[in-house]
């Protein structure tokens, strides 16, 4: 079998203006980044307005196994297999960072057969927006300390600014640092650090933004910190906001690529899925959903994760409704919730994995059971992607199927887009597409008017399956003083590992009974969320002991190679 990388190089490609001319995007509304990428202009938006709105498809997972579920491969080759049955389809997805990229993960870009192309752009820096979203990041940082340098003219107070630097690789030595070091001509000395980029509260804002005038109300809006008297500090006072958003102007507007089948993708944007809601842009799903019949996106990880937050934060800021949610399994990710065996990156899978055990699924899929339910808590239909590997057995799919269906599901089909590309999903598409034509009765978990409390505590017992919650001292202040401040009406954006349903990477399957701790609660008053934090949680990865960018290299031909 090829590898990724393989199979993407050796595919034709075609030109982006004859993909954007397919799409109905007119050729005036692109810009150009070579033959094969664009970005599309947001004037565009005001010539499909009156457009009918299609169905719009969100491809979540169950918790997954530290190797994924595939959620990425699914959401393209579920794309590429609507576009077979003859249904007008668009994509839309996150723009990977190079810290995972490099680090653990590899490519991003999809898999096998189900690829957006070209998958070394994708991949690597595409039109530069991550770039954008730093340099905006480190601008704001860098007005912060010559404020506090300049006589601190705003009396911010040093100990109090929240404010990191951002790179996109993983780098742990810079998770802490001092800055201002060298005399009094280089700054304030102070404890500072770097997250990722795309943990930046800028990458979640330019997921969540409009417009470019609301992208700059919304940076206009950040909180860096407060004055000594403890009032909030924001990057409009330090009147940063206009330059960042002039770095951010093209950086705004949605890259058009494509899949190994030639249908249209748009990529845009990439918060966190962690700290922030780790789902691509409102702008790239209002353009699309305007353009196509079906639109197909994917929120990060499980539907405790991403699908809760593109539910509750993500489709209150849009107005866009889903017409149905796609959960994606595997059959080895269901036998690692029975708690029987682990899955360690790098190293060969427990043989138990990759043999028939029905009674491993059987306990192992408490953990779909629950995702299911989450799913229609938002009264929104599901439908069951079974993310097929060689070692699957029929007895086992069936029974998957057979668990999915009394869960809940409305439907469970076999995905094998990465090895046949649109052809390995057609059952999988026409279960989705009858599943748009349900009835649909979506609805927000919970209501903004309730406290910064009540809401944590509804994701937490409802979505988690948490006896109860647990608030630091730390966080109890913080709640507070949101709440003092006026922020207390914004949507939870939970914080939390992505390899359980509870805050603890060990509980598998569907843990219940359990405490859920809040460690801290913090505020992104310009995406315009409220983060609590569930235990220790980074925003800036380490690399592994292999990084994979080990493999990544330019070979004699002059290719790159080693993506994945």
């Amino acid at each position: 079998m090829l590898s990724d990388i393989e199979i993407a190089q050796k595919a034709r490609i075609k030109d982006i203006r004859e993909i954007a001319a397919n799409a109905g995007i007119d050729e005036n509304d692109l810009e150009l980044y070579g033959n094969y990428k664009a970005k599309i202009s947001l004037d565009i938006m005001e010539k499909i307005k009156n457009n009918k709105q299609g169905k719009y498809i969100d491809v979540t997972a169950i918790t997954p196994t530290p190797l994924g579920e595939g959620k990425t491969v699914t959401t393209i080759g579920l794309s590429q297999a609507i576009a077979k049955l003859g249904k007008k389809v668009f994509t839309c997805l996150r723009q990977p960072s190079l810290g995972p990229v490099f680090g653990i993960k590899g490519g991003a870009a999809g898999g096998g057969y189900s690829q957006v192309i070209p998958m070394e752009d994708f991949n690597l820096h595409l039109t530069g927006d991550v770039h954008a979203v730093g340099i905006a990041h480190n601008l704001l940082a860098a007005f912060i300390d010559n404020s506090l340098l300049k006589n601190n003219p705003l009396d911010i107070e040093p100990l109090s600014v929240t404010w990191p630097r951002v790179v996109d690789v993983s780098d742990r030595a810079l998770r802490n640092i001092i800055i201002g070091l060298g005399g009094k001509d280089n700054g304030i000395p102070r404890e500072t650090g770097f997250d990722i980029t795309v943990a930046s509260e800028v990458m979640a804002i330019l997921a969540l933004t409009s417009d470019i005038f609301d992208l700059k109300k919304r940076l206009s809006s950040i909180i860096i910190g407060t004055t000594r008297s403890g009032k909030p500090v924001t990057a409009g006072d330090l009147k940063a906001a206009g330059a960042m958003t002039v770095l951010l102007k093209d950086a705004i507007k949605p890259n058009l690529l494509q899949t190994l089948e030639h249908t249209p993708v748009l990529v845009h944007a990439g918060p966190f899925a962690n700290i922030a809601h780790g789902n691509s842009s409102i702008i790239a799903d209002r353009i699309a959903i305007k353009l196509a019949e079906y639109v197909v996106t994917e929120s990060g990880f499980g539907a405790d994760c991403g699908f809760e937050k593109f539910a509750n934060i993500k489709c209150r800021y849009s107005g866009l409704k889903p017409d149905c949610v796609v959960i994606v399994c595997s059959i080895r990710a269901l036998k690692m919730h029975s708690g029987q065996f682990k899955v360690v990156p790098g190293k060969p899978l427990d043989k138990g994995l990759v043999e028939e055990n029905l009674p491993a699924i059987r306990k192992g899929a408490e953990n779909l059971a629950k995702h299911i339910e989450n799913v229609n808590l938002f009264g929104i239909p599901a439908v069951v992607a079974i993310n097929r590997f060689t070692t699957d057995t029929e007895k086992e799919i069936e029974l998957v199927r057979d668990l999915a269906l009394k869960a809940g599901a409305s439907a469970a089909e076999i995905s094998n887009v990465w090895a046949e590309g649109g052809n390995g999903g057609l059952k999988l598409g026409e279960k989705v597409i009858q599943a748009c034509e349900r009835k649909n009765e979506f609805r927000f978990l919970y209501s903004l008017e309730k406290s910064i409390k009540e809401k944590i505590e509804t994701i937490a017992k409802k979505i988690y399956g948490a006896e109860k919650v647990s608030y630091s001292a730390i966080a109890e202040q913080k709640i507070k003083t949101y709440t003092r401040w006026g922020f207390d009406k914004l949507p939870i954006c939970m914080a939390k590992t992505h390899l359980s349903l509870s805050h603890d990477p060990d509980l598998k399957g569907a843990p219940a009974g359990f405490t859920l701790p809040i460690e801290d609660v913090r505020l992104s008053a310009g995406a315009g969320f409220i983060y609590p934090l569930c235990g220790k949680m980074r925003t800036m990865p380490g690399l592994p002991s292999e990084p994979a960018g080990n493999h990544v290299d330019i070979d004699e031909t002059g290719k790159i190679v080693g993506l994945f």
